[in-house]
């Protein structure tokens, strides 16, 4: 099968995703074409199966603000002519399953039918889907796509609830390979961060408000006046400069490592003991996945989907939005012996192994195949 993926090709979740499955995809025999701006942060390494096309916006006095979304659309009409690819597969609504739909119908005037498969991931529908500004345009690119699909249950019913949508929407979670992310062998590392043997807690994101990386920080405060704990804040964004003023005003600056973005998170994982998501809106989690495939159990909100995926009291605890006590009693009460400690580790890694990539793979392939012979049929008749 040859698949174009487009993807924004940043340290966001649905780049993460999107570059992991293409890879898994290429590893499997497929040829698989990304198309986007950059190369995808993860997409560190190329095969005889993995193409990269670069979607080129030249800067004219006429625009202010260039037209990526006509680009992208000419850009894949280019692709799918040239490379003869079976089947689009655009992640995050805005602006790829508009373009793809454009695209789509330029390619009618060639003869060529394509179909393509739109995943939404959160905030593309959450946040910015629900804005009048782009509303009808998500709604109808959702409706004019051939496959649909969202990473969680709870996405699937805020995007029914919010849109106005006619078309099936199939649940296809998030996953996790388990041949990068695993325990790494980095005592060294944990001697240097936690000297005198101190819990490791960690957080990872994109530090925006929705994240409630204050509430991190918060919680962590409540930890470490019980527990000796060390905290590493993993990530940039616009509301990293207010958390590091806050732990100067709670004097715990000592305690707190910002780390900035990272590749090799999953080392950096490996000398943790609890990760913490105090999220205020999450479709899936996949940073707490990302933590439970190298055994770090997961305290986290239960918003969204984070239900789901962290099972309460076995791969870690969930509390309510906000909940910063509850929460850090939680933590303390996984912290507090190596015994219990241990057990949420192993129970977060079994969890984990239920979104295992070879596991998911799978539901993509044969959901691609269900859409292009679905797509064949109706263009043979």
């Amino acid at each position: 099968m040859k698949i174009g993926i487009v993807c924004y090709p940043t340290f966001g979740g649905s780049g993460v995703v999107a570059t992991e499955l293409g890879k898994a995809l290429a590893d499997e025999g497929h040829q698989v074409h990304f198309i986007t701006y950059s190369q995808p942060a993860r997409l560190d390494f190329f095969s005889a199966n993995l193409f990269y096309h670069e979607v080129s916006v030249r800067d004219y006095p006429l625009f202010d603000y260039a037209p990526y979304e006509s680009a992208l659309a000419s850009k894949l009409v280019d692709v799918v002519r040239f490379e003869q690819l079976d089947i689009l597969h655009v992640h995050y609504a805005i602006p790829h399953a508009s373009a793809a739909f454009m695209a789509k119908q330029i390619l009618e005037t060639f003869g060529i039918h394509i179909p393509f498969v739109t995943t939404l991931h959160g905030t593309d529908i959450t946040l910015v889907g629900k804005d009048p500004t782009y509303k009808p345009v998500v709604t109808f690119s959702i409706n004019k796509s051939d496959g649909v699909t969202t990473v969680s249950e709870s996405l699937k019913k805020d995007t029914e609830d919010h849109f106005d949508i006619t078309t099936e929407i199939k649940v296809i979670p998030n996953f996790i390979d388990f041949s990068r992310f695993s325990l790494k062998p980095k005592d060294h590392f944990k001697k240097a961060i936690a000297p005198n043997n101190e819990r490791i807690l960690i957080h990872t994101s994109n530090f925006r408000k929705v994240k409630r990386t204050s509430d991190v920080i918060r919680i962590f405060q409540k930890i470490q006046a019980k527990i000796p704990s060390k905290l590493l804040m993993v990530g940039d964004g616009p509301e990293r400069a207010y958390d590091e003023q806050l732990c100067r005003s709670l004097g715990i600056c000592e305690h707190v490592r910002f780390l900035g973005k990272q590749d090799a998170v999953e080392e950096i994982l490996s000398v943790c003991d609890l990760f913490l998501m105090p999220s205020h809106s999450e479709s899936f989690g996949l940073a707490a996945l990302e933590a439970m495939a190298c055994k770090v159990p997961a305290i986290t909100s239960n918003s969204g989907g984070l239900p789901e995926l962290n099972v309460d009291g076995f791969s870690g605890y969930m509390s309510n939005v906000g909940d910063i006590e509850d929460m850090a009693n939680k933590a303390i009460s996984i912290l507090e012996t190596d015994e219990v400690l241990k057990q949420f580790k192993e129970n977060a890694f079994a969890r984990a192994q239920d979104f295992d990539l070879k596991k998911i793979l799978p539901d993509y392939v044969a959901y691609y195949n269900k859409v292009i012979a679905e797509s064949q049929k109706l263009h043979e008749v």
